[in-house]
């Protein structure tokens, strides 16, 4: 009897001893505010954007949120409610299931499955719908499109960008089958352009700006993080649609949509019709946060030559109707 009982006290014992050990593994979320905020004044385009009142608040109620908070759900819940109102846009929380380093080389190979990019007709015009510029399967699919499109002489092309948030090189093709000539549309400055200059860079510096050519999401991160000034432009791609073009946008339309839609306004090679974009245009990388995170943050900002910076502004259609409606006001013109 004396042993049972000697048993059960042990039992007990490590139960006790595997509690606390649970409880000292718990997710430390001061320390994960703390890490990041460093992370952004490390990272972020302008750290000077850092020290507004704007960013002093979303702080505050962060470092407050890691002091009530009991999981890490509610901590990523959180956060994310409270950059909703944040200074900038492209910044991001969640939970981490590889390595920051491991997920963007996978972002270099991703496919998402299908359904990047839609073609449809009303009689002989082409509607393109195209609800993000991730996926190669995403770039294969618009290619695949201007060949039907060219093939079948469409009378015109509708692109509708409405639910289209963004993402990567999917822009390029979607731009360059719509070419005859290479254009320059801009750059992105990051921190050494910031660090140097603390103004916008002027249109003749944005067309002098070398542009940057590749593919790896890996190599723009670093190029552009590098660099002071990473111009951008796109060159035709055979086959070419010449016919005329409608840009269709919304309130979502963000990121790498908006580069389009300003590539296109911008050359006069597509009439924008909706409502003006999200005005969401940096370029975002992502981080490794302590406790098992990963932190997406802009690391650029984004200049157009004609429309300047688009971040907070977005870009204004040449037509303006609700976004219900710029379908049937494309089809009318």
């Amino acid at each position: 009897m004396k042993s049972i009982f000697l048993v059960i006290i042990a039992v007990c014992t490590l139960s006790f001893a595997r509690a606390d050990e649970i409880e000292i593994q718990k997710t430390d979320y001061p320390a994960v505010a703390a890490a990041i905020d460093e992370t952004l004044r490390i990272h972020l385009y302008d750290p000077a954007a850092l020290e507004t009142p704007g960013y002093m608040r979303v702080k505050t109620e962060v470092e407050a949120l890691a002091l009530t908070v009991t999981s890490d759900e509610a901590f990523i819940e959180g956060f994310r409610d409270i950059w909703k109102e944040g200074p900038f846009s492209h910044v991001e929380f969640r939970k981490a299931q590889q390595s920051a380093n491991d997920l963007a080389a996978y972002l270099d190979s991703l496919r998402i499955g299908g359904g990047g990019a839609l073609l449809t007709w009303r009689d002989t015009v082409a509607i393109l719908t195209v609800s993000t510029m991730m996926g190669l399967d995403t770039i294969e699919q618009i290619d695949a499109a201007y060949l039907e499109i060219t093939d079948r002489d469409a009378s015109a092309l509708i692109i509708d960008l409405r639910e289209n948030v963004g993402g990567a090189f999917a822009v390029r093709p979607l731009v360059a089958h719509l070419l005859n000539s290479t254009i320059k549309v801009g750059g992105f400055v990051s921190q050494p352009w910031n660090a140097e200059y603390h103004r916008p860079p002027t249109a003749a510096e944005l067309q002098a700006a070398e542009a940057w050519e590749g593919w790896s999401i890996q190599a723009f991160w670093a190029d552009v993080q590098n660099n002071a000034l990473t111009g951008l432009s796109f060159m035709p791609v055979e086959p070419i649609f010449s016919g005329p073009v409608y840009l269709l946008t919304s309130k979502r339309t963000a990121s790498a949509a908006e580069l389009a839609t300003d590539a296109l306004k911008s050359s006069g090679r597509a009439l924008v019709i909706g409502e003006n974009t999200a005005g969401e245009m940096l370029s975002q990388k992502i981080f490794d946060i302590p406790g098992g995170f990963h932190l997406s943050l802009p690391i650029a900002d984004y200049y157009s030559i004609k429309n300047g910076r688009i971040e907070g502004t977005g870009i204004k259609p040449d037509i303006e109707t609700e976004a219900a409606e710029a379908l049937n006001t494309a089809l009318l013109h």
